[in-house]
């Protein structure tokens, strides 16, 4: 038998006065943490929620995000975190698709009002039934009419609950993921899959007992939410809570609660690293920021360097999906750290490459990424066919190409749809944007296909300068030319003060090629 909300109770016993969460001036520790938890799923009790119910959370990282979730995982029933970003029929869609009974919902604020496009979505939805508000100021009423609050559904509960015994199969969480085509699925994850993540997290982290880790990664997506608030609250070390990534915040915070752990997405890295004033910031992160963890994306190697000759800290870089909860491979510790590389397979985990007929590559040969293991979800809920299609005997096929070295280590090539097929010849996004960011002026870059009469495709980059720097586009495009291939270096250059990126900081590329197909439709 295995519930994932042991973990919170466990520590709430370990360490029951240790803060579990910081978030502005608010402390909120282990015991405070699991009794809030056994309040909401006792409130929950109450609605008629039970074991393999599902129910949804649209939250960004405060203090409620993991008493709901816990609380949910309490009764036995499934959590379905979604993105706060989405719109009332996206809202509907997922709680629909979700079979949710009941949907937990952030008041938002005035430039996010995330409550009144969930309550939208939520009034499309007939099938789920209970609609809890969480208020931006604890304790006030709702500001819709006839809507209860959370704090109405703790008021009055019992601080004790009795956790339901789930199975270690039974499914924990449904992860959407972010489909790049056609409508998000939601991937199953088990009790066990989690657990073990987040174990394997705890373990990459080297976490101590004195640690302490900043989380600005979404908690409704599964890196912040299983490699950060699970690991931190499975070993019982304090967690600061940071709703926005916004650079200047994030150092501040690292700096003021001698952050130890920071874990952030290529972008998040980028930002601090370009703060202006992140010279004034370095010398006490030196003292405090002992170990850091990249994934999302790869993390362009010189970025990787630069922080950490500025920070002296270690950056460890990890490799995985929603759909492996999320952790396959990582850079450990005790291990060689290869830059460049996303590291070696977590203990229970396999991986292999493997060419367009499923058999397994060469070393140092490109080819689908496949993973099997502890990790694995198991499917896509509701999508029978979308799962035997992603799952092949254990396999997950990651739609990523990679390739392996003679030690076993995995280096991610790109994104299968992400390749660009120029004159027959295939070109990885993520080599020209490697080689594009060793340009003295250049900050960040974006590299995509763009439809071309006579080669098929054509390279064009998006590209960032460094702050005080200039380039001009026809300077970077005869400097890229005599650095790479002919078929690989970009034709067209394209000079912007920003790229689009989504709520965790990955670059959305589906964005840029759409602004190429919407000009074309203007000429």
């Amino acid at each position: 038998m295995l519930n994932l909300s042991i973990i919170l109770e466990e520590s709430a016993q370990r360490v029951a006065q240790k803060d579990a969460i910081i978030f502005g001036d608010n402390r909120i520790s282990f015991s405070a943490l699991n009794t809030a938890a056994n309040q909401i799923a006792n409130g929950l009790r109450s609605l008629g929620i039970n074991k393999g119910d599902k129910v949804a959370i649209s939250c960004p990282n405060l203090p409620y995000f993991p008493m709901v979730y816990y609380g949910i995982l309490k009764t036995g029933a499934i959590v379905v975190p979604l993105n706060v970003l989405l719109k009332k029929d996206e809202v509907a869609y997922h709680l629909d698709n979700s079979d949710a009974k009941a949907y937990f919902c952030f008041e938002g604020t005035a430039e996010l009002p995330i409550s009144k496009e969930g309550y939208a979505g939520f009034e499309k939805t007939p099938t789920c039934e209970h609609f809890i508000m969480m208020s931006a100021k604890a304790g006030s009423p709702s500001p819709i009419k006839g809507v209860s609050t959370l704090s109405e559904l703790m008021k009055n509960q019992s601080p004790e609950f009795d956790t339901e015994m789930t199975n270690p199969d039974d499914t924990a969480v449904i992860l959407y993921t972010s489909g790049t085509t056609g409508k998000p699925k939601g991937a199953e994850l088990s009790h066990f899959n989690i657990f073990s993540n987040a174990q394997a997290s705890r373990d990459l982290l080297t976490m101590q007992n004195d640690d302490i880790s900043l989380i600005t990664l979404p908690l409704f997506h599964s890196f912040g939410q299983v490699v950060q608030m699970n690991a931190a609250v499975l070993k019982g070390i304090t967690s600061v809570l940071v709703p926005r990534f916004d650079p200047e915040t994030v150092l501040n915070l690292l700096v003021r609660h001698r952050v130890s752990i920071f874990c952030g997405v290529p972008t998040m890295y980028w930002a601090l690293l370009n703060h202006p004033e992140a010279d004034d910031y370095k010398d006490k992160l030196k003292e405090t920021l002992r170990i850091c963890a990249a994934g999302g994306s790869s993390l362009p190697v010189q970025v990787l360097k630069d922080f950490e000759n500025k920070f002296q800290t270690t950056i460890l870089e990890g490799y995985g999906l929603s759909e492996t909860s999320p952790v396959a491979t990582f850079n450990f510790m005790d291990k060689i750290r290869k830059p460049g590389s996303v590291g070696l397979p977590l203990w229970g985990v396999s991986v292999k490459v493997v060419d367009e007929n499923g058999k397994e590559t060469n070393t140092g040969q490109k080819g689908e990424i496949l993973i099997k293991g502890l990790n694995v979800m198991k499917g896509y809920y509701k999508r029978p066919e979308a799962s035997a299609k992603a799952l092949d005997n254990g396999w997950l096929h990651t739609g990523d190409i990679g390739k392996m070295d003679e030690d076993g280590y995995l280096y991610i090539v790109d994104r299968v749809k992400d390749m660009i097929i120029r004159g027959g010849y295939n070109v990885y996004p993520r080599e020209v944007e490697e080689t594009l960011m060793n340009h003295p002026a250049i900050s960040m870059a974006a590299v995509i296909g763009i439809p071309h009469e006579k080669h098929g495709e054509e390279v064009k980059a998006c590209i960032v300068l460094k702050e005080g720097t200039n380039a001009s586009e026809s300077e970077i495009l005869e400097w890229v030319k005599a650095e790479m291939a002919s078929h690989k270096y970009p034709r067209v250059i394209d000079i912007r003060k920003t790229l689009p990126m989504n709520a965790t900081g990955k670059i959305l590329k589906t964005k840029l090629r759409e602004e190429v197909e919407n000009t074309a439709h203007h000429s």
